[in-house]
């Protein structure tokens, strides 16, 4: 199995180290790799801004496996754990397959543009600030999942925050950050709509 330091080899990992019509949480962990935060954060975040999202449910699990990995690394265990029976759920491959497709004209330029650069922001000193803000964004999409579209800024957020950690990339873990911050721009709108509505 690859080594997992960026976007196109997450997606080539998934795709060439799953089978079958089926993909299980397990099998998709085993592919980019079950032992490092990074990789898992990254793809979590995929997972919630691909079309797998579609089924009812799904950017639900996402969003509490996010909170259970976020949690992990803010109590500080070494290696993620993940419950037996969310390793068992399945979904569609041809969804996931889907989804690395739409990803595949925007891969080298997501990778051309990481590089390790203020890399003392993904070390371990600041791991508490990377758990707690992807903890905020699962937190977030339970309620924007109710709303279309709603969950993407919290995906984009763990999506960048699994990237920087993967390439070392202390610029993204910034950009994850503004994006959160966008997802509570988000929902403070909505609130304040359907607060006036029933005022």
């Amino acid at each position: 199995m690859a080594t997992v330091n960026n976007l196109s080899s997450l997606l080539h990992s998934l795709e060439t180290n799953t089978e079958g019509d089926k993909v299980t949480v397990r099998a998709m962990l085993n592919a980019v790799g079950r032992r490092s935060y990074g990789p898992i954060l990254l793809l979590l975040g995929f997972l919630a801004l691909s079309p797998l999202t579609i089924i009812p449910g799904a950017t639900w699990l996402v969003g509490i496996i996010t909170l259970l990995i976020a949690g992990q690394i803010l109590i500080g265990r070494p290696f993620p754990w993940i419950p037996s029976r969310f390793l068992k759920i399945e979904f569609p491959r041809e969804a996931l397959l889907q989804g690395i497709k739409l990803a595949d004209p925007y891969v080298c330029q997501v990778d051309r543009f990481l590089k390790p650069r203020l890399a003392f922001l993904t070390s371990p000193l600041f791991a508490p600030f990377v758990a707690l803000i992807c903890i905020a964004a699962a937190i977030l999409t339970i309620p924007l999942g109710l709303v279309p579209f709603g969950p993407v800024l919290p995906g984009l957020t763990v999506f960048l925050f699994g990237l920087a950690l993967t390439a070392r990339d202390g610029f993204v873990l910034i950009l994850a950050a503004l994006g959160l911050a966008g997802a509570c721009w988000l929902l403070f709108r909505l609130w304040a709509r359907i607060s006036g509505a029933f005022a």
